[in-house]
């Protein structure tokens, strides 16, 4: 199979919280983008609700004559080093025109989404990829990003569920985490991976590195068994 290799990185509490509004009040907080540069992967990945905070515009998408895709396919715009990949099962997130963002945009969809969504990304200059009927094929996903996007290297950015999926789909090959010194310990909240079965067995890790900081935080690799 030819895939990127691929880095689920994060900035988590001691207690493995990753809510983006008490991650950015952690000491440490400021290593978390120079960490990301140290893996060398220009390519990002996030899901829905990460994207809907941190990079889509406000609103949803809402076709006029829902008509699905329904197969697969892929539009590229262009060719890039990296990209900023964002996965949207259904395509509802809003964009501005990829000409405004220092790293091209390329959504993931399922195989439900609107001919007009699709549509809507093509008058916006933004690459997309079908895949998956009626969730996205993350195994095939990253096939066509390797295969048609040359994407080698890609990490992943959050949340907690798409975190989940890819880690369920056995497409993690490491875990780069930053621990902030700090616990959040609120009930409810997010962790790094997020969504799995109730029955499903712990995953083993190997250790790859361990780095402290003056900051106090602690930013630890795994590979992934």
């Amino acid at each position: 199979m030819n895939r990127p290799y691929i880095i689920c990185h994060m900035m988590t509490s001691v207690d493995g919280r990753i809510d983006c509004d008490m991650t950015a009040q952690l000491q440490g907080v400021d290593e978390y983008y120079s960490t990301l540069d140290a893996l060398d992967t220009p390519t990002t990945l996030s899901g829905r609700v990460t994207a809907k905070l941190e990079l889509a515009l406000e609103g949803e998408f809402q076709p006029k004559n829902y008509e699905p895709y329904g197969k697969q396919d892929f539009s590229k715009k262009e060719d890039a080093a990296g990209y900023e990949i964002i996965v949207d099962t259904n395509g509802v997130l809003l964009w501005e025109d990829n000409s405004a963002y220092d790293k091209p945009h390329l959504i993931i969809t399922s195989e439900k989404v609107s001919k007009e969504y699709l549509a809507y990304l093509d008058e916006k200059n933004i690459s997309w990829i079908v895949c998956g009927k009626n969730k996205i094929d993350l195994v095939k996903a990253v096939e066509i990003l390797a295969d048609k996007f040359n994407v080698k290297r890609m990490s992943i950015v959050g949340g907690g569920h798409i975190n989940g999926g890819f880690l369920d789909a056995g497409l993690i090959d490491e875990v780069s985490l930053l621990i902030g010194a700090g616990i959040d310990g609120r009930e409810g909240m997010a962790a790094v991976f997020d969504g799995l079965p109730m029955d499903r067995k712990p995953i083993p890790l190997k250790l790859k590195n361990v780095q402290s900081y003056e900051s106090n935080a602690v930013w630890i690799r795994y590979l992934v068994r």
